[in-house]
């Protein structure tokens, strides 16, 4: 039984579907300005996507599946455009919960929802319970989120738990209850679509021994097909933690003996 630690720690078992995908959802503007269509139509053409993603996602065995909805850096883009985005986001999430639900996935939140209106964190708040008891898939959505807040966020949590800790106590252990995704595995496998190849702040501290694939495609158009060739992609790739290609055949042939 693999426990939820870092990677770094304890070896987490290989498989060749990947236990945790995590996504940057990149191209919807490009997308919708390549058709002469304003950019917010590309991010509601983007949502069809994720539905796409997340019921192959389920199909195939996937147990966690973490998008990046609206990054902490995402509020610099023009007015409209958050605003539309707002609205998406809700309106997303009344129309999806239910579905969710009957097909046994668990939606859960993270980021620094303060910052939204009082309606959408009320909208999540139900999302979340009305979903709590399905055990399919875990469906992750990243809004309001960045890496370097997520550290910063556990670390002055870890502190407010632990006043009187000595420097040399802190350790990853007792650092990781406290980030967003402590209830997670750490992604296996890291997909950004659109062309760019940086992770843009996404999850920093789970990030560290994840497989990152980069595709041209865009959000809009990535489909189940897309996602076959990330994972066929992340099954031929030698995931040694550390170890060597001699060590990972040693183990594979004891294994199967």
């Amino acid at each position: 039984m693999v426990r939820h630690t870092s990677s770094t720690i304890e070896i987490p078992e290989v498989r060749a579907v990947p236990r945790h995908v995590a996504i940057i959802m990149d191209g919807n503007g490009r997308w919708a300005s390549k058709r002469h269509m304003p950019r917010v139509a590309g991010h509601s053409e983007g949502l069809g996507a994720v539905r796409k993603v997340v019921e192959e996602c389920r199909r195939q065995g996937v147990e966690f599946l973490t998008v990046f909805a609206f990054s902490s850096e995402n509020w610099r883009r023009p007015p409209e455009e958050v605003g539309f985005l707002m609205k998406l986001f809700l309106k997303s999430l009344r129309g999806e919960v239910g579905r969710l639900a009957e097909n046994g996935i668990q939606l859960r939140l993270i980021g620094d929802l303060s910052q939204f209106d009082q309606s959408i964190q009320e909208m999540i708040a139900y999302s979340e319970e009305k979903t709590a008891h399905c055990k399919d898939l875990t469906l992750t959505i990243a809004a309001n989120y960045g890496g370097r807040w997520d550290i910063l966020q556990a670390t002055r949590e870890m502190l407010r738990a632990n006043p009187n800790i000595e420097a040399d106590a802190v350790s990853e252990d007792l650092l990781q209850p406290y980030l967003s995704m402590a209830y997670a595995p750490e992604p296996d496998l890291f997909i950004r679509t659109g062309g760019e190849q940086r992770v843009s702040n996404f999850l920093l501290w789970q990030l560290a021994y994840t497989e990152l694939y980069f595709t041209d495609t865009l959000w809009p158009d990535f489909t189940a097909s897309d996602l076959q060739v990330a994972f066929d992609w992340f099954s031929q790739r030698e995931r040694r933690f550390g170890r060597t290609s001699a060590q990972l055949a040693s183990e594979t042939l004891s294994a199967s003996a």
